[in-house]
C-alpha cells in the first residue's frame, strides 16, 4: 500500500531479513564511530594493515544512547556460519512500527461498517487538518491516490488541463492516473535543479481562453515538496507564494504532492501551515520519514473533502476497520516529527564522506536538504547498478577488513544517479557503517583498476 517516491511505487521493496536490534545490545544515534577516509583504508588493504579490534574492525564504539521506541534498521542474519548487518536505504517507506505505536494499532477504537464512523480515523483526520491549516482532512491508503484524488476533484470536467512539473512524482511514477482515471490532461514545465520553476514559463503553459473549444482548460498547477528526483530539494517559501500569486491571478488551483512536507518544515524550521497557506491541497504521506506502516491525508477546504470522500470509494479507497492503520498515523504526527533532524544530520554527514572518495563519486552536498543524499559514479566502468549490487553483497575480504559483513541497499535512481534516503529506523551507527562499506567497496574497485593498469 505504500506510496513510495522515486521509483517506490513502481517496483515494490524486497523485503529483507531485517528486525529491531535487543535492547541493550543496539548501538544508538549518539555512538561515536570513527571511520577511515576511503583512500587511507585503500592503502591499508593493499597493506594488509586493518585489524580485528574488540570484534569490529576499523571502528571504536562508544556508549549506546538508543532509545527503546527507536528501532535500529540494522540487523545480524546468518548465510552458513557468516554474519552481516544490514542497512535499508532504499526509501523512507522501509520503517517498521516501533513498540509504543504497535501499542496505538492494538488498542485503537475500530468500527466494521463505514470509516466515517471510526472515531480514531476521525482523530487523525481533525489532527491533520489542524497541523496544516486546513479546513478538513481524509484519510487515504496512499499518497498516490491522494494525488489521483486532488487532480479529480480539481478538474472536474473533460479537458480540463494541469501544469506539473517533468521530473515531478506524479508525472513519471504515478502511471498517467489522470488520464487513464480521471481524463484530465497534462502539461510540463522544466523542473529545475532545486525543485522550482521557471514562473516565466509556468506562466506560459496556463491556457486562459476557455471559450475557445480547440484548447483544453488549465485548473491546476501541481507542486512536489520536497522534491524526490532533484534529491529530496525543499521548495523556497518565496517560491510557493509566487506561485499562489500566478495561480490567484488566473483562477487556477494549487495542489502539493507532500510527501515529504514534512522534512520540509524540519529543513525550513516552519510550521506545516507556513508552507500550506500557499496551497489549496496537500497529500502528505504518514509511511515515509514519520514512519507508520501505511497511509496518507489529503487536506484542503471543506467541499472538497467532501466530494474527495466520493472519489476515494470509487477508487477502492474506502477501508474497514481502517482505525487501526489510523492509530499509527495518529501516533507518528504526534510522537515522531523530531526525529527528522537527526535524519537530516545523518544524511549530511554521509553525503560528506563521499567526497572523501571524490576520484570515485560526484555529490553536490549544498543540494542536500533534508534526508535524501543523490550522487553519481565518475567512473564510467562502474554504472550505478552494479554500485548498488557490491553494496548489497559481502564481499571478499570484507569481514577480515571490517571485522563484519555489511550488506546496504541502495537504489539506482532516475538518470545516472544513486539514491539514499535516511528515516526513523536509521541510525548514527547505521550510517557510520553504510559509509565503511562505500569505502570498502570503492578502495576494492580502485584497488582491482590499479592492477589492471
Amino acid at each position: 500500500m505504500a506510496y513510495c517516491n522515486a521509483m517506490d511505487s513502481d517496483q515494490r521493496l524486497q523485503h529483507s531479513q531485517v528486525s529491531p536490534c535487543p535492547l541493550g545490545k543496539s548501538i544508538g544515534r549518539g555512538a561515536s564511530l570513527r571511520t577511515f577516509p576511503c583512500r587511507v583504508l585503500f592503502k591499508k588493504l593493499n597493506h594488509g594493515m586493518v585489524s580485528r579490534k574488540g570484534g569490529t574492525a576499523v571502528t571504536a564504539l562508544g556508549p549506546s544512547s538508543t532509545p527503546a521506541t527507536r528501532s535500529c534498521s540494522t540487523a545480524k542474519a546468518r548465510y552458513g556460519e557468516a554474519h552481516y548487518r544490514v542497512v535499508d536505504l532504499r526509501s523512507d517507506a522501509a520503517t517498521k512500527p516501533g513498540p509504543a505505536m504497535c501499542q496505538a494499532m492494538v488498542e485503537a477504537a475500530v468500527r466494521g461498517d463505514l470509516i466515517e464512523d471510526d472515531q480514531t480515523v476521525n482523530e487523525l483526520q481533525e489532527m491533520a487538518a489542524d497541523m496544516f491549516g486546513m479546513e478538513a482532512a481524509l484519510f487515504v491508503p496512499t499518497g498516490t491516490m491522494g494525488n489521483l484524488i486532488a487532480v479529480m476533484v480539481h478538474c472536474r470536467e473533460r479537458g480540463d488541463e494541469m501544469i506539473v512539473g517533468d521530473l515531478s512524482h506524479l508525472h513519471i511514477y504515478e502511471q498517467g492516473g489522470s488520464a487513464q482515471l480521471a481524463g484530465v490532461h497534462t502539461t510540463t514545465v522544466t523542473t529545475l535543479p532545486d525543485g522550482t520553476f521557471d514562473l516565466e514559463q509556468l506562466e506560459s503553459k496556463i491556457r486562459h481562453n476557455p471559450h475557445n473549444p480547440c484548447f483544453t482548460r488549465s485548473r491546476l498547477i501541481c507542486l512536489e515538496n520536497t522534491h524526490n528526483i532533484q534529491g529530496g530539494r525543499v521548495l523556497p517559501l518565496t517560491f510557493l507564494q509566487e506561485v499562489r500569486a500566478l495561480a490567484d491571478r488566473y483562477g487556477l488551483s494549487v495542489h502539493m504532492d507532500g510527501a515529504r512536507v514534512m522534512n520540509a518544515a524540519v529543513a525550513q524550521g516552519v510550521s506545516l501551515h507556513t508552507i500550506l497557506q500557499h496551497t489549496h491541497s496537500v497529500s502528505a504521506c504518514l509511511n515515509k520519514g514519520l514512519g507508520a506502516p501505511v497511509g496518507a491525508v489529503l487536506a484542503g477546504p471543506r467541499d472538497f473533502i467532501s466530494r474527495a470522500v466520493r472519489c476515494r470509494k470509487a477508487l477502492g479507497g474506502l477501508i474497514h476497520q481502517a482505525g487501526i492503520l489510523a492509530a499509527a498515523g495518529k501516533h507518528s504526527l504526534l510522537d515522531m516529527g523530531g526525529s527528522m533532524e537527526e535524519d537530516h544530520r545523518n544524511a549530511r554527514t554521509f553525503a560528506q564522506s563521499l567526497l572523501d572518495c571524490d576520484t570515485l563519486f560526484g555529490v553536490d552536498t549544498a543540494a542536500v536538504e533534508s534526508n535524501i543524499v543523490r550522487f553519481y559514479l565518475k567512473e564510467p566502468s562502474l554504472s550505478p547498478t552494479e554500485f548498488v549490487a557490491r553494496m548489497g553483497q559481502v564481499g571478499e575480504g570484507e569481514e577480515a577488513a571490517l571485522g563484519q559483513g555489511i550488506q546496504v541497499l541502495l537504489y539506482p535512481f532516475f538518470g545516472k544517479f544513486v539514491r539514499a534516503v535516511w528515516h526513523y529506523g536509521i541510525s548514527l551507527e547505521d550510517t557510520q557503517l553504510a559509509t565503511q562499506k562505500m569505502q570498502f567497496v570503492a578502495s576494492q574497485y580502485l584497488q582491482k583498476k590499479a592492477r589492471a593498469q
